[in-house]
């Protein structure tokens, strides 16, 4: 299907089509975290998040750099903050963790409506929450990654998502976020370093479309976070 070759209106069906895959693809992989948590190990490591932290090929770093750690991800492709407040039990409670990666937001950023008040608010709420029923856990809050609109904006489809999610938007929330973290008392990881081209944008062989990323992006990105795993006790 060329998108270029579409008007409006087929663009706006297209666009409906599959917002509507996406919200019961976001209701399935709840479901599948539902059955699958009973057999995992308590008290370990969960990354959580939207498709930013879903992509993250954790599993395999472990394995290829045998690290020492036991890392859960629940990341879901599409999520929002006010999605994951209310499934904070399947990405979260029922794996008890002891030290919880978040990077979730992104998504707020995507309307022409977006207030960066309201993904405080929630980002605040799912702070809150976790930490009423997890009182013990170790919160790290990820700074959101930068994307690369030069190829993004080669996707008709994506081209409105890119005007919004602009990477003055994105490292506006991070800020607000990291002004959070610290009046909570949680720690905020710029992970970041390593993925800026000459110009601030996300470097393009890193990145798939633009937004998402490959595993040499990843790879920086856990270079990043090392320090701050190899800490945990």
């Amino acid at each position: 299907m060329d998108m270029n070759n579409m008007n409006m209106e087929q663009r706006q069906l297209v666009g409906q089509a599959l917002k509507g895959y996406m919200q019961h693809n976001k209701q399935d992989k709840v479901e599948r975290f539902r059955h699958l948590n009973p057999f995992v190990k308590k008290g370990q490591i969960v990354f959580a998040g939207s498709s930013l932290m879903e992509q993250f090929p954790i599993y395999e770093f472990l394995l290829d750099e045998d690290l020492p750690y036991v890392i859960y991800n629940r990341g879901i492709g599409g999520y929002t903050t006010a999605e994951m407040k209310e499934t904070l039990k399947e990405c979260i409670y029922d794996l008890e963790p002891k030290y919880l990666f978040l990077n979730i937001g992104t998504n707020d950023l995507n309307g022409d409506d977006y207030k960066e008040e309201d993904l405080i608010s929630n980002y605040r709420d799912i702070l809150t929450d976790v930490k009423a029923h997890l009182p013990e856990v170790k919160i790290y809050m990820l700074a959101y990654y930068p994307v690369n609109s030069e190829v993004g904006m080669s996707n008709p489809m994506m081209k409105h998502t890119f005007e919004c999610r602009t990477n003055e938007r994105i490292h506006a929330a991070s800020e607000a976020v990291k002004k959070l973290a610290e009046e909570l008392g949680h720690t905020f990881i710029d992970v970041n370093e390593g993925l800026y081209d000459e110009t601030g944008n996300l470097k393009k062989e890193f990145t798939i479309e633009g937004m998402h990323m490959y595993a040499n992006g990843y790879k920086v990105v856990l270079d990043n976070l090392k320090p701050y795993l190899n800490d945990l006790k």
